[in-house]
C-alpha cells in the first residue's frame, strides 16, 4: 500500500475518532462523563483517560523514532516473532472484537472521577499522534520494528503499530458510546 494513502487513511480515522468524542461526549456533564454501570465497569472519562495514557505512551516511542532513539530490543530482531505479536495485538484491538480485553497497568485510568478536561487532552494527543505519524513516513516506509510501550520484548512493525493505535482508539470510541447509551 502506499505510504501517503495509509497515513491519509489513519489522519482520516482518527480525525473521526475525535469528531465523534467531542460531538457526543462534550456536551455531557462531568456526572454524565463519569458514571458507570458498576465498579468494575469504566465511565467514558475513564475510556478517554486510558487513551490519553495509551497515546502519551505511544508518543514517546514515535518521537524516539524520529530521534533515532528508539530500542526494538532483541526480539525485533527475530521475523517470525515481530508478525506474530503484532497481528496478535492487533487483532486483540480491532473494533468489531467482542471479547473484553485487560489493559497493562500503565494504561490503567488513574482516578474514577476524571476532570471534563480529559476531551480537551484528547484533542491535544490526536493532534501529537496525526504529526508523529506524519514525520515518521520515511521509517514507516523502511517497515521498522518497535518495541511496545507497554513491554519491550513485545514488538511489532511501525506500521502495525499506527494501525493498533487508530483501531484500538475505534475499538474504545464503540465502549463509551455503549456506556452513553446506558446513562440514566
Amino acid at each position: 500500500m502506499n505510504i501517503e494513502k495509509a497515513i491519509a487513511g489513519w489522519h482520516k480515522r482518527l480525525d473521526t475518532v475525535t469528531y465523534k468524542v467531542e460531538s457526543e461526549f462534550g456536551p455531557l456533564t462531568s456526572e454524565q462523563l463519569n458514571w458507570k454501570l458498576s465498579a468494575e465497569k469504566w465511565s467514558i472519562a475513564e475510556v478517554l483517560e486510558h487513551l490519553n495514557l495509551v497515546n502519551a505512551s505511544y508518543e514517546k516511542i514515535l518521537t524516539d523514532v524520529v530521534n533515532g532513539t528508539a530500542d526494538m530490543g532483541f526480539t525485533g530482531r527475530i521475523g517470525f516473532i515481530v508478525k506474530f505479536l503484532g497481528d496478535m495485538i492487533y487483532q486483540s484491538v480491532e473494533p468489531s472484537r467482542a471479547k473484553k480485553m485487560n489493559t497493562f497497568p500503565i494504561w490503567e485510568p488513574v482516578q474514577s472521577n476524571v476532570s471534563v478536561e480529559v476531551i480537551a487532552e484528547f484533542k491535544k494527543h490526536q493532534a501529537l499522534i496525526k504529526q508523529l505519524i506524519a514525520e515518521n513516513k520515511p521509517l514507516l516506509e523502511k517497515d521498522i520494528v518497535i518495541a511496545s510501550p507497554a513491554n519491550r520484548y513485545i514488538v511489532y512493525k511501525l506500521r502495525k503499530a499506527v494501525e493498533i493505535i487508530v483501531s484500538h482508539e475505534e475499538r474504545h470510541l464503540k465502549q463509551a458510546m455503549e456506556v452513553k447509551s446506558l446513562i440514566p
